[in-house]
């Protein structure tokens, strides 16, 4: 489990409204928002104290943890109050959905947000699931697990592999531009994403830093 974060804030010091609630942001470590609640004291220190994110239902007028029915459960990471301490950040690594239509967030309305919006956050996921499988690394287990294994150089072939497999896949979408040759493409590019996540988490690096670096460049060169 990760280590708990709170910071920014004495719970003292805190503004609740005149109800005795502060809303709180939910925000999964990809950066995309989750959802809004709101926590009473007693619901914030059960949040601090279990590690898993739970809320004050004003409609219910009850205690509830998110996912508890689901399973769709919120796992907390980090805490920060704003500025006047009357409303919570909260970092919270999702497992499954967060919002009860099924989406991951509950601002995944049609139309109101980029594909990328949606999409892109699941890579945080696979990061996550790549580190679990490397924690429990064996020969005779998952195919993740046996090129965690065979270390850096086999995993390191594997994309130049797959790199080749998209250029392939490339050249033929180029020559016929049909269905099939478009998911072969896509397939490939899958296949080279893994292994190029896989590689940089054997390393022990994220896929963050890579995103950082392409922004700190993007802007260091007046954004062409």
């Amino acid at each position: 489990m990760q280590e708990l974060k709170v910071r920014d804030f004495n719970l003292n010091l805190l503004h609740f409204d005149e109800t005795g609630l502060i809303p709180g942001v939910v925000q999964a470590p990809s950066g995309e928002v989750r959802m809004v609640g709101y926590l009473n004291r007693e619901a914030l220190e059960i949040t601090l104290s279990s590690g898993f994110v739970t809320f004050w239902s004003r409609s219910r007028q009850t205690l509830w943890t998110k996912g508890e029915g689901s399973g769709n459960r919120l796992k907390l990471v980090e805490v920060r109050a704003d500025c006047d301490s009357d409303c919570l950040l909260i970092i919270a690594q999702p497992v499954g959905p967060t919002c009860h239509r099924g989406t991951d967030s509950c601002f995944d309305v049609e139309g109101s947000l980029p594909t990328t919006a949606t999409t892109l956050p699941w890579l945080d996921q696979l990061e996550t699931l790549l580190k679990n499988r490397k924690a429990t690394e064996s020969l005779t287990g998952s195919y993740t697990q046996k090129l965690f294994a065979q270390g850096t150089d086999r995993i390191a072939k594997k994309v130049v592999e797959e790199a080749g497999e998209v250029i392939l896949a490339a050249k033929n979408h180029e020559r016929q531009t049909t269905a099939k040759n478009r998911d072969d493409l896509l397939g490939e590019a899958a296949d080279l994403l893994f292994h190029l996540e896989l590689l940089l988490v054997e390393r022990g690096v994220s896929l963050h830093d890579v995103v950082r670096l392409l922004k700190a460049r993007h802007s260091d060169r007046g954004g062409s």
